[in-house]
């Protein structure tokens, strides 16, 4: 052994070199996101919960792709092992134990593999998805830290010298320091952001098993509203950026990006990475759709947003906010978040609103309401039918909240189906009438904050005026501002959708439906009931109840595709290569069900629009009435 034990030193020393040269490119990384806001981070927590969070929250995401999920299993796993075993060598008693050195081939051995299963997702061809640049070099580097260090570890296993140790070393340094320098700027990068990025995620409450969705408001008074450039996003955020591994499932989720729209949400948090450093190594991977492929200047007081430059306005106006990208992102990315930020910038600071959504956006601020409809016609719909309202009585057990739906003729037919099922189960509700503004979630989702939270305010003071336990809703997006983001402003409620509300009177026998096995449903689930509010069973419970044959669509449930309808993208208008509505209609078109049922009225506007379509859509209240019609 006398003659390796050079080798038994220089081998773990490697390591270390690797662990330092790794340390310095991270820090001279982490000096680009110092330029971002401050931003409150409970660090010991963090800490505390990064195993639950990599091991359960990440790899639960993770693991939808199959392959993907054992490829990082095995090469981190074997990565992370062989590094840590070799690094321990350092020390006399352990260099000198020849099994050990056993174990740590065993080790890089994995890590080989590991490294095999990189290469064959990227060679000979690339999944269409995964950008290539620099992220081709990484197979190569993990074989030859993988490959060297067996090498190296057997020949020390086996008492091996002469000339074949310096050349398993020089391939272990190779591939290890070549692993090490891509920290800074290369695929690397995303290891050690990723993991300080689960500890100072934005969104804490995502890893503690409930839905935190809500927008952060934003102080009116700041001296710059919203996001200009890289300096203007908090620390944590520009770090969670370099979190992205340009893995692709964003693009393949986002129904703007499936339309031919100017969006990819993968391109789109690249050119934050790329905004931030004039160094930073071109994108390659899908860019956005329609030619709009504008670079602009680099840096962190440079400007994110204009035609000319790294985002064009239209990328911003093209998303949905329907979070699909969020919900697919292994790293947990806030997407949603970066976009509204910097639909802040434009709205607020710029006044540069698409020109279709200036006027809804204004007689927001002025009347209360997008259409510039009076107020006291949002139960016209209603005539007719015993309406409640709260003005009358003073107070009821439950507060119908009717939403923007109420004023369209189509919605109307919902609303008054589910007015009857109240009425039918003897339920104690009223309705705001006059005195219900607009909740302001189309202002806050296109970026005027300001008429968001003056909508807001007024609400809560009307509400403030009357008893009641609990407001129920058929409009998510009004469901998901009342529950989780006028708490921000004072203003606490219990929420329920009227699907949840609708089961729970099936099951306390206060409404009796009949069972309709010959109509055949799929369920479109709307996005700001199931990814901002998890809520994915009540709906499909009641139509299980009246005994239709349901199926699923392909995707459903939290992966469920948007209907094209949220964050003002009906108003922003920015056109594709098709529409969004027309892809999902396809998808139901696919299950072979005669009904499309669902649960909210921006869905059922967007669907119905359809054209050429051949299933009907039925709010999921108005198919329940036909049962408990049908069962008396």
């Amino acid at each position: 052994m006398t003659s390796l034990m050079p080798l038994t030193t220089v081998f773990p020393g490697l390591v270390w070199l690797m662990a330092a040269l790794a340390l310095v490119q991270g820090l001279r990384r982490a000096a680009l996101w110092r330029v971002g806001a401050a931003a409150p981070v409970a660090w010991l927590d963090g800490l505390a919960q990064l195993p639950k969070r990599y091991l359960i929250d990440v790899h639960h995401v993770v693991a939808r792709d199959p392959y993907a999920s054992r490829m990082h299993a095995v090469v981190a796993s074997g990565l992370l092992a062989a590094s840590i075993l070799t690094a321990l060598a350092i020390l006399p008693p352990i260099a000198g134990f020849r099994p050990y050195w056993c174990v740590v081939a065993l080790a890089f051995g994995v890590t080989a593999v590991g490294a095999l299963l990189v290469g064959a997702r990227r060679y000979p061809e690339k999944q269409k998805r995964l950008s290539a640049g620099r992220f081709q070099i990484l197979p190569f580097l993990l074989v030859a830290y993988a490959v060297g260090g067996t090498a190296t570890a057997l020949l020390l296993a086996f008492g091996i010298g002469g000339v074949f140790a310096p050349l398993a070393l020089a391939l272990a340094a190779a591939g290890g320091l070549g692993l090490a320098f891509e920290v800074r700027h290369g695929p690397m990068r995303h290891a050690a952001a990723g993991a300080l990025h689960l500890v100072a995620h934005p969104r804490p409450g995502r890893f503690e098993g409930r839905p935190d969705t809500a927008l952060q408001p934003l102080d009116l008074d700041a001296p710059r509203l919203g996001s200009e450039m890289p300096a203007d996003f908090t620390w944590n955020r520009l770090l969670s950026y370099d979190a992205c591994v340009s893995c692709g499932r964003c693009e393949i989720a986002c129904p703007a990006f499936a339309a031919g729209q100017p969006l990819n949400p993968k391109k789109l948090i690249q050119d934050l990475v790329a905004g931030l450093s004039p160094a930073e190594p071109a994108y390659a991977g899908n860019p956005y759709p329609g030619g709009r492929q504008p670079q602009g200047d680099r840096g962190p007081l440079a400007g994110l947003i204009g035609p000319d430059a790294r985002i064009h306005p239209d990328t911003l106006w093209s998303c949905t906010t329907c979070r699909a990208c969020v919900e697919e992102c292994p790293m947990m990315i806030e997407h949603v978040d970066a976009v509204v930020s910097l639909r802040r910038h434009q709205t607020l600071e710029r006044g540069a609103l698409p020109e279709k959504a200036v006027g809804p956006v204004t007689e927001l601020r002025q009347s209360g309401d997008p259409g510039g409809r009076p107020l006291s016609a949002r139960t016209d719909f209603a005539a007719g039918v015993d309406l409640p309202v709260m003005a009358d009585r003073g107070g009821a057990d439950i507060l119908l909240w009717l939403g923007e739906g109420a004023y369209d003729l189509r919605y109307g037919r919902s609303l008054r189906a589910l007015i009857r099922l109240l009425h039918e189960a003897g339920v104690d509700f009223a309705v705001l009438g006059a005195e219900e503004r607009d909740t302001g979630d189309l202002a806050r989702r296109l970026g005027d904050e300001a008429t968001f939270q003056a909508l807001a305010r007024a609400n809560i003071a009307t509400l403030a005026k009357y008893r009641f336990e609990r407001i129920v809703t058929a409009d998510p997006h009004a469901l998901h501002a009342l529950r989780n983001e006028y708490p921000a402003f004072g203003g606490r409620y219990t929420l329920t959708h009227h699907t949840a509300l609708l089961l729970e009177l099936i099951r306390a026998g206060k409404l009796n439906p009949a069972r309709l096995p010959d109509l055949s449903v799929t369920y479109h689930d709307p996005c700001y009931l199931a990814r901002y509010n998890g809520e994915t069973e009540a709906p499909r419970a009641v139509l299980d109840a009246i005994g239709v044959s349901r199926s699923e669509m392909a995707r459903s449930g939290k992966r469920a595709m948007c209907c094209g309808g949220g964050g003002g993208a009906p108003v922003s208008d920015i056109p594709g290569e098709r529409r969004i509505p027309d892809l999902r209609m396809a998808q139901a078109a696919e299950t072979g069900a005669g009904i499309v049922a669902v649960a909210c009225p921006s869905c059922t506007a967007m669907l119905e629009g359809v054209t050429g379509r051949t299933a009907e859509i039925r709010d999921i209240a108005e198919l329940l009435l036909q049962a408990v019609e049908a069962g008396r």
